[in-house]
């Protein structure tokens, strides 16, 4: 790099090390932009809630029957460890 060079980069500050970029927070009128009425909240709320795939009774039907099974199973399986591991432990103290 020769001197004219040097003395360009150092017109421009190109020498220096960039100051940090401090950004600042968003003014409070731009927040308030972003922010929408009821009504538009609602009818933007039913749009989304069209486009949800919801299941049909049978499925849910199913669903709820497969998740109270689970539940009964893990339940007496619960139970039944602990009812055995409190019999072990009686056992060992009488």
């Amino acid at each position: 790099m020769n001197r004219q060079t040097k003395r360009l980069m150092q017109r421009q500050g190109a020498d220096r090390p960039a100051a940090p970029d401090r950004s600042r927070p968003a003014p409070r009128d731009e927040i308030r932009k972003k922010r929408v009425g009821p009504r538009t909240y609602v009818s933007e709320v039913r749009a989304e809630l069209k486009k949800v795939a919801w299941p049909t009774r049978k499925e849910v039907i199913n669903s709820t029957v497969v998740v109270l099974i689970a539940v009964v199973f893990m339940t007496t399986l619960i139970f039944g460890f602990d009812y055995g591991a409190s019999q072990l432990v009686l056992s060992l103290f009488d």
